[in-house]
């Protein structure tokens, strides 16, 4: 797939198919985010994988921000010994789009989520102090793919500006 094809065919999918995703699919888009760029090479994630249907139900139960049944859901977590508060949250979000392209390159739809319980999540993979959840990814192979939002024109978000010379 072209690259500028996933990035403007990706969507935010909350509808999911009753099907597993493949071991090899979920290694291939977490490979995609440990090759995401990352201030000074920091590298400050960390990431969960839970596909068992057990703990996606717990983690539903204090995520607002989840819709439907994903096959699995990726814990995003931010390593605070690796990086700064902000650079490491910055790594963090582009390790996660470069998930989601992967994601929909493979034909597996994505959701990013950030409305969820953080100090539940914590808890209930005993993570230590310096390690805190930040997003979830919801994976699955889409029930249907939802169309696609307005965007701003060019003109309107960006100013050109040239060094006369």
């Amino acid at each position: 797939m072209e690259t500028f094809d996933a990035i403007k065919g990706r969507r935010s999918v909350r509808s999911y198919k009753d099907e597993k995703i493949r071991i090899e699919q979920l290694k291939k888009i977490l490979t995609a985010a440990i090759w995401s760029p990352s201030g000074s090479n920091e590298q400050p994630w960390k990431f969960i994988v839970v596909e068992n249907d057990d703990g996606i139900k717990k983690i539903k139960a204090f995520s607002p921000g989840m819709f439907g049944s994903p096959a699995a859901i990726v814990v995003v977590c931010r390593d605070l010994k690796r990086a700064s508060e902000i650079s490491g949250l910055m790594d963090i979000s582009m390790a996660s789009q470069n998930m989601m392209l992967a994601a929909y390159d493979l034909g597996i739809g994505s959701c990013a989520i950030r409305s969820f319980g953080k100090s539940a999540v914590k808890r209930l993979y005993d993570l230590p102090d310096h390690i805190n959840p930040e997003f979830l990814i919801a994976l699955g192979y889409p029930e249907r793919i939802p169309k696609a939002p307005k965007r701003r024109e060019i003109d309107e978000v960006v100013e050109w500006h040239r060094v006369k010379g």
